[in-house]
């Protein structure tokens, strides 16, 4: 089994968008092993530096912010000159706002909507669009499970969730004569970095690992090419939503 699983991502091109952070990062080390071209992006580009680095293989890195067009375009031209191809996108940057609506103000709304949603849909439209000159490819968008049910000082997260999914279905239905699958993962609490600048007190010590959100997205990435898991829903059972 783990031979097949190293034979059917050898050699894919997969980038990684958010590659520094605790879901990225994790996902990383994970694929680094399997033989796979990897494109690492961040906008922090030391520690990229810093994660490449500590990987057995050679990975292309490239510091990017996805909340401007030009510098997704580029990320993705870069990786077409240097690979030839991109065969999956692992969408998992994101940042988090958890404040009552009331005390959300324009700024905040327009920095979570810009990099959550927006960002999003750029890398998916630029990566789709030399997918379905290929007619393969594998869009894995991490939404979190504020993407799908909502809670009490979540509006602008969720607004912002809740769009990737609806962009993510739609473009699914346009490109799936293309052959190019999508995957929405439905991750509940992760213990990550993203909970450094949330205000909310949370007990993390009952949320779900990086690794755990990072097998997940490793199983999915694995899978034989005509299986399509569509979404993934893991959540700790402290904190379940049905």
């Amino acid at each position: 089994m783990q031979d097949q699983v190293q034979n059917r991502l050898k050699d894919q091109v997969i980038v990684i968008v958010g590659a520094t952070g605790g879901i990225g990062s994790a996902l990383t080390r994970k694929l680094a092993p399997t033989g796979a071209s990897l494109v690492l992006s961040s906008k922090d580009g030391m520690k990229l530096q810093k994660l490449a680095g500590d990987l057995s293989s050679e990975p292309l890195i490239a510091e990017t912010d996805i909340t401007q067009p030009e510098q997704v375009e580029a990320l993705i031209q870069t990786t077409i000159d240097h690979f030839g191809k991109i065969d999956i996108l692992v969408n998992a940057a994101g940042m988090g706002i958890l404040k009552a609506y009331n005390n959300i103000h324009p700024e905040e709304l327009n920095r979570i909507l810009d990099l959550n949603l927006k960002g999003s849909f750029y890398t998916c439209q630029a990566a789709a669009k030399e997918m379905q000159k290929r007619k393969f490819g594998h869009i894995c968008n991490v939404v979190g499970i504020l993407g799908k049910h909502s809670m009490p000082m979540a509006a602008a997260y969720s607004a912002s969730k809740f769009g990737v999914v609806g962009f993510s279905k739609s473009m699914a239905e346009e490109l799936k004569r293309f052959g190019v699958k999508f995957t929405l993962f439905y991750f509940g609490g992760i213990d990550s970095p993203f909970w450094d600048h949330v205000s909310m007190k949370v007990d993390r010590t009952k949320m779900l690992s990086c690794e755990t959100a990072a097998n997940a997205i490793f199983y999915a990435l694995s899978l034989e090419p005509q299986a399509v898991p569509m979404e993934i829903n893991i959540q700790p059972d402290s904190h379940l939503f049905f």
